[in-house]
């Protein structure tokens, strides 16, 4: 039975570097709980935590080849946790920056836009989105409301990059000439809320 000891790290360490099954299920086994802890400590938020933790055991696995057989497990795995929550605390500061700067941007439209006429732009676009055929439409509200990329739409449906990008194009074209000018305020007034980022509005 695989046991992680002080005395064993190297050895253990050599098992995982090889792909061993085993040892990399007793490693999640052994140290889950209390990197969650860990992580819960830094993040506050145990939702947060487990996703930390999960990140640190998969970036592990895919990455074991590079591990250095003279680090102690633990050690590693603790450092790589608090790696990890900086990674993602920046991740979090930045989003919030730019949440802001769209936030803005929008009381702004708000404000100059005539309320009325912007709601019957923002109706006719949802009719207009539904009315795309299915392959159109699921692509564009992947992109739009989940915030997904082409490339990983073409992963997600199975498709290549460039059917996505066919269809993308469709739906944009089929949208200004229905709402003209406006067409990139509204998707952002549609979509802003959902938390996507409008970095890949066209």
């Amino acid at each position: 039975m695989l046991k992680i000891s002080n005395s064993n790290d190297i050895e253990f360490l050599k098992k995982l570097k090889k792909g061993n099954q085993e040892a990399y299920n007793y490693l999640v086994n052994a140290y889950h709980h209390e990197l969650c802890v860990y992580a819960g400590s830094l993040s506050r938020d145990i939702f947060l935590a487990e996703d930390i933790v999960q990140n640190v055991f998969l970036k592990l696995w895919e990455q074991r080849d590079k591990l250095n057989t003279k680090f102690s497990i633990k050690g590693f795995l603790y450092r790589s946790v608090y790696n990890e929550f900086i990674d993602q605390y920046r991740k979090k500061m930045t989003l919030t920056s730019v949440e802001e700067h769209y936030n803005r941007k929008l009381n702004a439209i708000v404000e100059e836009d005539n309320s009325t006429d912007m709601a019957n732009l923002i109706a006719l676009v949802k009719q207009e989105i539904q009315a795309l055929p299915p392959k159109c439409k699921e692509m564009f509200l992947l992109s739009k409301q989940e915030g997904l990329t082409n490339i990983e739409i073409a992963q997600y449906l199975k498709v290549s990059t460039k059917a996505v990008e066919r269809q993308m194009t469709r739906a944009f074209s089929t949208l200004r000439k229905k709402v003209g000018e406006k067409m990139h305020t509204v998707l952002l007034l549609l979509f802003s809320k959902c938390g996507i980022i409008a970095n890949n509005l066209r």
